[in-house]
Formats: C-alpha cells, structure tokens, sequence
C-alpha cells in the first residue's frame, strides 16, 4: 500500500467511527426520552410494557368499580320533605322524607329495581331465586333493604318468586309484583295487577290494599283489621310500600303508627296504592348501605331497634333488596 492510500484509509475509518458515534449517540438520547416517557406514564398511574417490535406502550389499568354513594342526609334525624340520599351514575336514585313519626324512602325506578328475598322461616332458605343471604354481585349493587310481610302462616297473603310459589296468591288482595322488566308494581291481585303480557318474576301480598285509588282504605278505624300488635296498642311500629302515579315506590316506616297515620304519611307522598308490610318493633327496619371496605348500614327510622344481622347475615323473615341497575 502506497502512503498516499494508506492516508485516504485512515481519513476514511476517521469518518465512519464519527458517524458511528452520532448514530450511537441517537440511539441513546431515543432511549433515554423513551425512558423518560415511561417515567411520565408510571407516575401518572400507568404501566408501562414493551410491545413485540421494541416500542414502549403505557397500558391503562382498569377504573376501580362504581358503587352507589350515600349522601348525608340519608344519616339526618331532622324534619325534612324529599331529599337526595342516594346517587348512582350521576342521578339521584333515592330520596329520603321524615316527618311526625315516620321516615319515607322513594326509589327511582330508572336507576333501582326491587328484588323478593326468602328467609330462612319464610318462605325458607333453599331454592329460591333470591334467600336469605344478600350474596355476589348483588352486594356490589346494594343500596338498600326493607322488611317484607307478616309471617305466611298468619293467612294474610301470598308469596311466590321465580316461579316458585310458597303460598298460593289470593285474588283481590294487596300484591308487590315485579315483572322480568326489573319494575314494580303495587295493586289488587288480578284487580288491576299483574299488567297483561307481563312476566312476572315475584309476588308479595298482604292484606287488602292499605291505599287505593289515592285514598285511605275505609276500614282504618278497624286496627285488629290491619294485624296484631304486641301488647295490643294501637300505634306499634309500622311500614308499607306503595307506588306513585309515576311510577316511583315508597318505603313508609316508623315506630309509632296506627294505620291511619301510615296511610295518610303514603297520600301525602303522592302515593295512588299501598301495601301494608309487617308491623312490631322487631320486624319493621329500612337501611340505605353506604359502600366502604365493606358495607356499612344506615337507618333510616329514628329509633328503630332494626333486625339482626341488619339484613347482612342470614334473616328468618323475608325481606326485599333494593338493587342499582
């Protein structure tokens, strides 16, 4: 090799060791930016992976689940007419009323839908739909629980749920339907319930109608007529569900009513027809249940002993949940 070419090599491997600097160079701030990148996308909640032709990707982690949220006036004590107590996707899906002696919930039925729970006495633990265990996803979606009726043995009503029955429906007497559209209806068994072409999925009865038609039923002086209390007072604790022309259900409760008083509380609250539910201390309770750790219940009846368990454990009565959609 000549010095002259020997001189052009040297200029020439000079040149492609510069070049392989600055790509290396590159190589190395692209790196570096994407590692920056990667920094970026954990400290903001991300993860960040490597995808099969080396690019680094942020991968977002799921949204924690959505639970109904309890509001403070769920929790009041105080006279109040119709307030929020439960938001579910942005809209009010309860409200809560308290008055002279009772408490009233009214459920949104675009947002909520009720559900007939057995117990572990009636109708009895096994091969219902819905026992008397709240279990799964409908614990995800519970915003609250009321009592059902009086004992089935009293021969006051009907029960059936999931096209079971426990006893047989009587025609004329107060019903709680629900059909497979999720919604609930109250009125006369085959006097004006169920809907024609509806399938229903669950019937309470109790009684006969506490309210229709708007008003009263006229027998409320007759309180032996609308069950026994203990100690035979007259005003012992007492609730009811009944519907609006609109189609909202209310929960009525409280601790001292007799049955005119429960009825007036319902017609005042709009309410076209009622079903009484059970009566006494120890069988008359509403809970809203904030959504926590774990479930945590609020009363809704001043004073209400409330029942054990709170609806949370197994309960030998039945019971209906009121479940977001």
């Amino acid at each position: 090799m000549t010095p002259r070419s020997h001189k052009v090599s040297i200029v020439a491997l000079s040149g492609l060791l510069v070049t392989a600097a600055l790509v290396c160079a590159a190589c190395g701030g692209a790196g570096s930016s994407a590692s920056g990148r990667s920094s970026g996308a954990s400290a903001r909640g991300g993860a960040s992976v490597t995808s099969s032709d080396g690019a680094p990707r942020r991968v977002r982690r799921p949204a924690p689940p959505a639970y109904p949220h309890v509001l403070a006036a769920a929790g009041g004590t105080q006279p109040t007419d119709f307030v929020p107590a439960v938001r579910w996707r942005g809209q009010t899906a309860v409200w809560v009323a308290r008055r002279s002696g009772v408490a009233l919930l009214s459920f949104n039925q675009r947002l909520v839908e009720l559900r007939l729970h057995s117990g572990t006495v009636d109708a009895g633990a096994s091969g219902w739909r819905y026992g008397p265990s709240i279990v799964g996803r409908e614990r995800h979606r519970l915003v609250g629980v009321f009592n059902g009726g009086f004992k089935l043995d009293t021969g006051s009503g009907g029960f059936t749920l999931g096209g079971r029955t426990a006893v047989a429906l009587t025609r004329g007497l107060g019903s709680i339907v629900t059909y497979s559209s999720g919604l609930t209806d109250v009125g006369a068994w085959q006097e004006g319930v169920p809907a024609s072409g509806q399938a229903v999925t669950s019937v309470r009865q109790n009684l006969d109608l506490l309210v229709s038609g708007g008003r009263p039923a006229s027998n409320l002086a007759c309180v032996r007529c609308w069950g026994a209390t203990l100690g035979g007072v007259a005003a012992p604790a007492r609730s009811a569900l009944g519907v609006t022309r609109d189609g909202r259900l209310i929960w009525a409760g409280g601790e001292n009513l007799t049955p005119a008083g429960l009825a007036a509380a319902l017609v005042g609250a709009n309410v076209q027809r009622a079903v009484e539910l059970d009566i006494n201390p120890e069988w008359v309770a509403a809970y809203l249940y904030g959504h926590h750790r774990e479930l945590t219940p609020v009363p809704i009846v001043p004073g209400q002993p409330g029942v054990p368990g709170q609806f949370l454990a197994p309960y030998s009565r039945d019971f209906f949940t009121v479940v977001a959609r």
